[in-house]
């Protein structure tokens, strides 16, 4: 076992549960870094709505005790509809106005959209060089994302291609692509410095380690993905099945990710 000093946690003492996960609290978290910045977390998602799915209780908790979240979606959106009357055009528009919605439900400070299209994601080096762009202009501390090892989830999902490429190429970005500064080294010349990622969180994982527990956050996780209405039906029946979905066997609601936290 690594020893915990060597871990040094961006987000916050971790409480040890009984199992291998870790439940996160509130209690001594700093809220800013070393440099007397607040702590800074980047969530990047394959289509609007993803980081919602994934973080947006996260998001909004974290947001409470001084963090500032920021979202960057890495498609337009374009393919997401069963509605044979809307255009990829209009939808790509309805979809950005609800992912803006949503971001500000759970207390997102911005968020920052690709021209990616949807549904035809590829590992490029100028979609790596993209993500590894708002690394370096954002900073962040911690990076949430897909998890890319994600083939079948819960044995009832395929994970979305689009969502596989995103964490991939998002787990790249991190390290070491935006740390060296001869990966991209145009980006000095626009005053990108590079940037060391201390923890990565990867949602939708058949292997997580931590949680956080988003009950009291709960209706606002909902009011987030019920800003996107184009994807979503009647509130009711979708708050049922994502609750029961979510829960522990304790009762509470999880926002389970697979932690890598990075030696500094």
């Amino acid at each position: 076992m690594v020893p915990e000093t060597i871990f040094r946690p961006a987000v916050g003492r971790p409480l040890r549960g009984a199992g291998l996960e870790d439940i996160w609290t509130s209690e001594e978290t700093p809220l800013t870094d070393d440099d007397g910045r607040a702590r800074r977390a980047l969530v990047i998602a394959a289509h609007p709505d993803d980081a919602d799915f994934g973080a947006a209780g996260t998001a909004a908790l974290w947001s409470r005790e001084g963090w500032e979240f920021y979202y960057l979606v890495c498609t337009d959106g374009s393919k997401g509809t069963d509605n044979l009357e809307v255009s990829p055009f209009e939808l790509i528009r309805i979809r950005r106005e609800e992912q803006r919605e949503a971001a500000r439900v759970a207390g997102v400070k911005e968020v920052f959209f690709l021209d990616n299209e949807d549904g035809e994601l590829q590992y490029t080096r100028d979609f790596l060089g993209q993500v590894v762009r708002h690394i370096r202009m954002l900073k962040p501390d911690a990076v949430f994302t897909h998890d890319p090892t994600t083939l079948f989830h819960r044995e009832q999902f395929i994970n979305h291609p689009d969502h596989r490429c995103t964490g991939l190429v998002t787990v790249d970005a991190v390290y070491p692509t935006a740390r060296d500064h001869l990966n991209f080294p145009t980006h000095a010349a626009e005053g990108l410095e590079t940037h060391k990622v201390l923890e990565l969180y990867c949602w939708g994982s058949n292997e997580p380690n931590f949680d956080v527990d988003i009950s009291e956050v709960l209706d606002v996780k909902f009011d987030a993905l019920l800003s996107h209405r184009s994807q979503f039906g009647q509130r009711e029946d979708f708050v049922k099945f994502a609750t029961e979905r979510w829960k522990d066997e304790e009762g509470r609601v999880l926002e389970r990710f697979r932690r890598v936290t990075l030696f500094r």
